[in-house]
């Protein structure tokens, strides 16, 4: 096998890592609830502790591979990753174990952007480097298959720790192999880090996580949530002002004026809110209201997984009879209907009565992932890297959305029911989906109008569909 065959093995796995690493500890968290005793809220501060820094610093990740070389910074995220691991996994306390999930954000947001740049610098060749990155893309929907079901097992037999230990040997050996066989290529692309937008988009997405994660606890008219709020609202108008005047700025704002490119940020965002808010509470519900093992939680979400990637297969043929915005409104059309079934499933629910649910929100899952293709493609040569990275980065804050929405949400409506614990939490988790719900509906309208055919251009090709499943 050629070298650059191995580096691509190199690029896949660590990508994977990352990945598996969220779709692993979210069948865990119960276990890991009751054994640190944690509150919900704390629960969620670990999943998005995690986020909340990939998010945040995934453009600035982005941007040092300009500066410094892509190889180095995806071998600095491999190490910073695995150290991370290595703590989260030896944790005996909740501060502990979100302090190390939020470095292990640090090691994803430096790794996660470089792999695609890899990738372009390893295939010049168009028809290899179609194929790399068909490979690379796979690796997302492997880890939403292998992640929950591994992690309730783990979970189930083991310590909990393991779910990020198992990181530990992977990142080594992954260190390893790209450190052999991804040869440097390095020519200087950018040359500051934007300090000014990089500070101020991460203190309004942390005042926002803030907000959202603590408003139930503390009150939302009280004065630290408002405070919250309002350095949120700050930050972000600071951080739009900075890169309207920005020499080289983080976020080319003038992307937003392609209607393809706008449209395509709010679905997949709105994609996003959805699947993350999904995985996250409905790990909690099948063990804790339907009494599924950790295992068998795990199992619960594999069909989804292998149904959404056999459909993302299918999706471009799919894109390229329906169109674009057909295809993704298809899409989110079969996932809304499918949160709002799931809501129906009472306390007696069985392994029965969720799997066609799952089933169809894989289905719905699958036909977005041409999305990316097709906002793309619109872009010129030399700005398809920044507007993937927004992309990117605009998945993880809906991701973040929506599992600290969503949570305010439940945890507002469980406090406020009178029957048992048990009890209110399913009428709390019942109505959160029928409100997610709602939510994925609305990103129909906006794929319809936002992706069609341009008249000139026809529709475009759904291919090259990097990451989009992830």
């Amino acid at each position: 096998m050629e070298r650059r065959w191995w580096a691509l093995g190199a690029v896949t796995l660590g990508t994977f890592m990352t990945y598996l690493d969220n779709n692993v500890g979210n069948v865990a968290l119960p276990t890991i609830q009751r054994e640190l005793g944690l509150t919900l809220a704390g629960l969620e501060w670990i999943v998005s502790g995690y986020i909340l820094v990939f998010a945040g610093l995934m453009l600035a990740g982005g941007r040092l591979a300009d500066v410094f070389g892509a190889r180095r910074v995806f071998a600095a995220g491999l190490g910073v990753f695995t150290l991370a691991s290595l703590a989260a996994g030896l944790a005996t306390d909740g501060g502990s174990l979100i302090a190390a999930r939020a470095v292990q954000g640090v090691g994803a947001a430096l790794l996660t952007p470089t792999a695609l740049s890899l990738i372009t610098q390893i295939f010049p060749d168009g028809a290899e480097r179609g194929r790399a990155v068909g490979i690379w893309s796979a690796a997302g929907a492997l880890s939403m298959a292998l992640g929950p079901v591994t992690g309730g097992f783990i979970s189930e037999n083991w310590h909990w720790g393991w779910i990020y230990l198992i990181n530990v040997p992977i990142g080594v050996a992954t260190l390893g192999l790209a450190l052999w066989a991804v040869r440097p290529a390095f020519t200087r692309v950018r040359h500051s880090l934007d300090l000014p937008g990089l500070a101020t988009s991460a203190i309004a997405l942390s005042a926002l996580t803030y907000a959202l994660i603590e408003g139930e606890a503390a009150g939302w008219t009280s004065p630290e949530i408002l405070a919250a709020f309002a350095v949120t609202a700050v930050s972000a108008v600071a951080f739009l002002l900075v890169e309207a005047r920005a020499a080289e700025p983080m976020i080319d704002l003038s992307l937003f004026r392609a209607r393809r490119f706008t449209g395509g940020v709010i679905t997949s965002g709105i994609w996003s809110f959805g699947v993350f808010g999904i995985y996250f509470f409905s790990a909690l519900w099948l063990q804790n209201v339907l009494g599924f093992s950790p295992t068998e939680a795990g199992a619960a979400f594999v069909p989804m997984a292998l149904v959404m990637g056999v459909v993302a297969v299918l999706s471009q043929r799919i894109g390229a009879a329906l169109g674009i915005g057909r295809t993704v409104a298809l899409g989110l059309a079969l996932m809304a209907a499918a949160i709002y079934l799931i809501s129906g499933v009472g306390v007696d629910g069985g392994y029965a009565d969720v799997l066609p649910w799952f089933v169809l929100y894989g289905l719905g899952g699958g036909l977005l992932v041409p999305l990316t293709a097709a906002v793309l493609s619109g872009m010129p040569t030399g700005r398809s890297g920044v507007a993937s990275g927004v992309l990117n980065v605009s998945r993880e804050v809906f991701g973040l959305l929506g599992i600290t929405v969503l949570g305010a949400i439940l945890t507002s409506r469980q406090a406020a029911g009178d029957g048992p614990p048990l009890a209110a939490f399913l009428d709390a988790y019942r109505f959160t989906l029928v409100i997610a719900a709602v939510v994925v509906l609305a990103g129909i309208p906006v794929a319809l109008r936002t992706l069609r055919a341009d008249r000139t251009t026809g529709e475009p090709q759904a291919a090259a569909m990097a990451g989009s499943a992830n």
